[in-house]
């Protein structure tokens, strides 16, 4: 359970790694709302995933037929994981560290919300990566689903409350060149392991 916990940690880092709209509103909203805006924004997006989490585990794949399924699990998240990847990758050559936007929601509880629904790119993960990773998890058990959630949202709370205290504190993120190579190698690791998933979709039909 331990690894599925990592497992949640270092893949929900590559998603929160990837510039988009709740980090500029995190970086947005940090300038005066102090370093704790990152958890409020966090909480709001946060939100938004339990909801997909109640309906890909209870909606979509009872604990009891997800065996049946292992296949096209795995052959549906190795090739998001490859596509995420190269997205990862070509995403690190246009990056905006300064965050800077038109417009803002006041409430950050609101505003990880809302950026969460209104991102395309949110919903693509969460229905292919995301709950091909969350039934896999919970082939072992319930509960392995569940730190994989926990997992990913540890790193959502921790990057966007990094971010938030460094916006505060008038002190730039990272150095863009050191986030372009991060990215990069997130890139790589989700290409990996949706390598290996598609393996394993091999191993499934053997």
């Amino acid at each position: 359970m331990i690894q599925t916990f990592l497992l949640g940690v270092l893949i929900g880092l590559t998603g929160a790694l990837v510039p988009g709209p709740t980090l500029v509103a995190t970086i947005n909203a940090s300038v005066r709302g102090g370093w704790a805006t990152g958890l409020r924004i966090s909480a709001g997006h946060a939100l938004v995933e339990a909801c997909l989490f109640v309906l890909i585990i209870i909606g979509i794949g009872s604990v009891g037929k997800v065996q049946d399924y292992s296949t096209g699990i795995a052959v549906v998240g190795g090739i998001a994981l490859l596509v995420f990847g190269i997205l990862t990758i070509r995403s690190s050559g246009v990056i905006d560290m300064e965050g800077k936007a038109q417009s803002a929601v006041a409430n950050p509880y609101l505003a990880g919300f809302l950026t969460s629904v209104a991102n395309p790119y949110f919903w693509m993960w969460w229905l292919t990566v995301g709950s091909a990773l969350l039934l896999t998890a919970a082939q072992n058990a319930f509960y392995f689903a569940v730190a994989f959630l926990i997992g990913h949202w540890s790193a959502d709370f921790g990057w966007y409350t990094v971010v938030s205290a460094s916006v505060h504190q008038g002190k730039k993120i990272l150095d863009e060149r050191a986030y372009t190579w991060i990215l990069r190698g997130c890139g790589v690791f989700l290409m990996i392991f949706g390598l290996y998933y598609l393996v394993s979709a091999v191993s499934f039909l053997q």
